[in-house]
């Protein structure tokens, strides 16, 4: 008897094919390694091969991208056609990460996927919408430019639209231009929303053009983080912050980390400073140019170094699974950019640190935090003494940053050129003999 039942608890575990995924695209998760689907992806899909419009709602790291690609993709098959589906995302790396994942999801099936995002040459983009894709994915701002000033580009035919990221989409920093697009696309099509914090934007919804939408919470709160994502704070006087900073790297230098400022121009100095300790860090904000920030990226993934600093233009969808922690330098200003912040770890069920340096000003700004999660986080234990045993040498660290900022005075353009490269070609000064890295 037991057996039956054991059985039968076998026979009712959701697998792709159980959930309508044709045999090509249960394939092509196989060959990625998903061998289960995920809970986001078991609420949606059969929603989304029904037709119906959606709103997912999932914690971070929990497979939404694959919730939203593989009904798309199944659709496709069944009607092939050009300009298919458009994703949009708020960011411009999460743009190219999910056009990856169509490539690699429609491989087997000759899925041809074009990206549109700042940054890069709007010709060889043109060139590319050109030869007709199935999948356009990008980043508002550039769509619109393309749909406006591209010859020949249109998305009249357009099935699918799916808004990653939604909430950040949906705000007043992107209403012009979602509005825009909205009007020159197709009114009859299915339309998925999807995101990790999602807030109730009724008007919005409305004019997305959303009819009867399903609304599928894979997670027990809007503002929920991960079981296996271990969470921390670390009082500090922000005179300190930066010992308090290099302490943590130093004790943890064998784990990969991201480390999350509020400022762009924090982003280059930290990154300088820990390279001065002789810590393998680079940088990645804003104001960098988009091949500057892809390279930046691309070496953190290939594990050149273990330590990004960056700005909350990496907080939102970026998928690196070797990421181990996440440190906030700065508390954000927006309690939910806390839940993307945290998200870069701790993905797809694995385990992960977060640790917030509040100091004596951010108490306010972190107490909404633990109320948005709905938990009061433990404080992270260290020895002030041990600490301070690095102070002289992190002011020395931090001077001579500044120095290397603030050199060639009257050539703002050249001194950022050089910057750039110079972080590219390397992750420690000349001079790393005075600075040999030791436990303090």
């Amino acid at each position: 008897m037991e057996e039956e039942v054991k059985k039968a608890d076998v026979e009712r575990e959701d697998t792709f094919k159980s959930l309508g995924v044709c045999d090509q695209l249960v394939d092509a998760c196989v060959n990625l390694g998903w061998k289960t689907p995920t809970k986001i992806q078991i609420e949606s899909i059969p929603h989304a091969l029904q037709g119906k419009d959606i709103i997912g709602l999932a914690q971070t790291g929990s497979g939404k991208t694959g919730a939203f690609a593989i009904p798309i993709l199944q659709a496709l098959l069944e009607n092939p056609q050009a300009f298919f589906a458009c994703i949009l995302s708020p960011t411009r790396e999460l743009a190219i990460q999910i056009s990856e994942q169509f490539d690699a999801l429609g491989s087997g099936i000759g899925v041809k996927c074009a990206v549109v995002v700042g940054g890069i040459n709007m010709m060889d983009q043109a060139i590319a919408l050109a030869k007709r894709p199935h999948v356009v994915v990008g980043t508002p701002g550039r769509l619109l430019d393309h749909l406006t000033n591209t010859k020949g580009f249109s998305l009249r035919t357009l099935k699918y639209l799916v808004l990653d990221e939604a909430d950040r989409l949906l705000n007043m920093e992107f209403e012009k231009e979602i509005d825009e697009i909205l009007e020159v696309i197709p009114r009859e099509r299915k339309t998925f929303l999807f995101s990790a914090t999602m807030t109730k934007k009724v008007s919005k919804l409305q004019r997305a053009c959303l009819k009867n939408p399903v609304k599928v919470e894979a997670s027990s709160s809007k503002y929920s983080t991960v079981d296996t994502l271990k969470q921390q704070f670390c009082l500090v006087p922000a005179i300190y912050k930066d010992c308090y900073l290099v302490y943590i790297l130093t004790e943890m230098s064998k784990y990969t980390a991201m480390v999350f400022t509020q400022k762009c121009e924090s982003t280059r100095l930290l990154a300088l400073m820990l390279r001065n300790l002789g810590l393998r860090a680079i940088s990645i904000s804003g104001q960098m140019s988009q091949p500057k920030r892809l390279g930046a990226l691309n070496k953190f993934k290939a594990g050149e170094c273990n330590i990004l600093v960056c700005t909350d233009v990496a907080s939102r969808g970026l998928d690196i699974p070797s990421v181990d922690m996440v440190i906030n330098y700065n508390v954000p200003m927006d309690s939910k950019n806390y839940i993307h912040r945290v998200g870069r770890t701790a993905r797809a069920g694995r385990s992960g640190i977060a640790i917030s340096l509040v100091n004596q000003y951010e108490v306010e700004r972190y107490k909404q935090i633990e109320i948005l999660i709905g938990k009061e986080l433990p404080e992270y234990q260290v020895q002030k003494d041990e600490v301070l045993l690095l102070l002289d040498r992190v002011k020395e660290a931090t001077k001579l940053s500044h120095a290397r900022i603030n050199e060639s005075p009257g050539n703002k353009k050249r001194r950022k050129v050089d910057d750039d490269d110079d972080e590219d070609r390397r992750f420690a000064p000349k001079s790393t003999k005075k600075y040999k890295r030791s436990k303090y």
